[in-house]
């Protein structure tokens, strides 16, 4: 009877690896409109007006 435990963990290794490269590339591609929507949050709960710049990700609160 073979051991297949290591065998087990290796693809259990890879399947975490292929989940963390796309979970990374989702928020490299949405980061900057995960930014806006964080700051116009933000800036809503402290009673300053939101303004968006010229790309994702560039918005600014003032207050």
């Amino acid at each position: 009877m073979k051991n297949n435990n290591g065998q087990a963990l290796i693809e259990y290794l890879l399947i975490i690896a292929v989940i963390s490269v796309v979970a990374i590339g989702i928020i490299k591609l949405l980061g900057g409109y995960l930014k806006d929507t964080m700051t116009r949050s933000s800036c809503e709960l402290t009673g300053g007006t939101y303004v968006a710049g010229e790309n994702p990700g560039d918005g600014t609160c003032e207050q």
